[in-house]
């Protein structure tokens, strides 16, 4: 029996050790359980924070977008307003410049241009003074040949074509450049 009672402390000890090392093994998992919660909280905070500054990135990238938009939209209206404008002068002259052309083709009206009476180089003489019956008073005129006077009126009415083009293209540039 010394030998069974010998055995026995020793099946106490090692019973003792397994319960030690089962102790210990459920802390090591419980302490492992309570650091995996731990960073748990931790990941789940920086990805709220993560969340949270993504949304406000792309409040500010909203919000540049809608300003860019109305700055677009305003600058449109400007262009079209400026448009309606240059159109509205264009459609003016070109209606100016044809009451010109039909007054000019049923000799309602004539065109004459000054003469330097005192010119030798013209080769003609011209009287200063209008004769005795005549209705002109002033520097002596010549009228012109319808013909040349609608040509004249043409390239007249060509330039100022040109001129309200070239203003509506500043005022363009001067738009896009604000």
């Amino acid at each position: 029996m010394p030998a069974f009672g010998l055995m026995l402390p020793s099946y106490r000890a090692m019973a003792i050790a397994v319960l030690l090392a089962m102790v210990a093994s459920v802390a090591g998992t419980l302490a492992w359980q309570v650091q995996e919660w731990r960073f748990g909280r931790q990941l789940a905070e920086q990805a709220r924070l993560h969340g949270e500054a993504l949304n406000q990135l792309n409040l500010a990238a909203a919000a540049r977008q809608r300003d860019e938009q109305d700055k677009r939209l305003a600058l449109e209206q400007q262009l079209q307003a400026s448009d309606q404008t240059h159109y509205r002068a264009l459609s003016d002259a070109q209606r100016d410049q044809g009451r010109l052309r039909d007054r000019l083709a049923t000799a309602d009206l004539r065109l004459s241009v000054l003469l330097d009476a005192h010119d030798s180089a013209a080769g003609c003489t011209v009287p200063a003074t209008a004769a005795t019956g005549g209705l002109v008073h002033g520097a002596p005129r010549a009228r012109l040949d319808p013909a040349h006077a609608q040509r004249i009126v043409g390239i007249t009415d060509a330039g100022d074509r040109g001129l309200i083009a070239l203003q509506a293209c500043q005022a363009y540039v001067r738009a896009l450049g604000r």
